[in-house]
């Protein structure tokens, strides 16, 4: 197994999670709930795009479980490195979540109080995944290197806005938000919700990419950037 990759998904899904919660806390300071939410959606889309271009060499910069569960599918990570991706990247939101909450003066770990639960939820993580996966295959199917990250970072920002679960769209970001305190939280009843619908995302976007684009396992592991895994990332 390749630590180097492993230590990249680690790192660079820690950093995400610094930017989600810590943008999160900082702009709830002041303003309209409009406003606070547009600068959390920039802040946390371009931190994406930042990241995808320094990780992706390394490992692809998946920071996301859903997209290393549709690399491994389509033939890109084989199943042991996937598992490892996966483990990764979860240690990597539980230690970004605690970074940020101590840059800002909070308690380590706190159980999330700000609910976050039903069908709505559901249906939009559902949304939010499809797209963000389906952005990404797409994108690399037509294997233009330069161009995912600053797409990944966009559609993460617009996803922030559209969808009334403020776009997660990553099980790894879930489960770390669940200990924080602040209004970028998720109550642990709401976290089924979440986690189902970004299930459901993923199977679809996996059949979509598979009926639009019939990526070959070859084509599936094409490198965005020059490393010696697939492409990716979010949340």
């Amino acid at each position: 197994m390749n630590r180097r990759r492993l230590i990249s998904e680690f790192v660079g899904t820690a950093l995400l999670l610094v930017a989600i919660v810590g943008s999160g806390i900082a702009t709830s300071v002041d303003g309209s709930a409009s406003s606070q939410l547009f600068q959390h959606a920039v802040v946390v889309g371009a931190a994406l795009a930042a990241l995808i271009f320094a990780f992706g060499p390394v490992s692809g910069a998946h920071l996301n479980p859903s997209v290393t569960v549709a690399d491994a599918v389509f033939g890109g990570l084989g199943r042991r490195m996937a598992v490892g991706y996966g483990a990764a990247q979860v240690g990597g939101a539980l230690v970004g979540v605690a970074l940020a909450n101590v840059m800002f003066g909070e308690l380590v770990y706190e159980v999330a109080t700000v609910v976050r639960a039903g069908t709505d939820m559901f249906v939009s993580e559902a949304v939010a995944t499809f797209g963000l996966l389906v952005v990404i295959f797409g994108t690399v199917r037509f294997h233009v290197p330069r161009v995912v990250p600053v797409a990944v970072g966009a559609y993460i920002t617009a996803a922030i806005f559209f969808t009334s679960s403020a776009s997660f769209a990553n099980p790894a970001v879930t489960l770390g938000r669940m200990f924080t305190g602040t209004w970028t939280g998720i109550a642990p009843a709401g976290v089924g919700y979440f986690l189902g619908g970004q299930a459901l995302g993923t199977l679809l976007a996996i059949s979509l990419v598979r009926y639009l684009y019939r990526p070959t396992a070859e084509q599936a592991a094409e490198v965005v950037l020059p490393h010696d895994g697939p492409i990716n990332a979010n949340g």
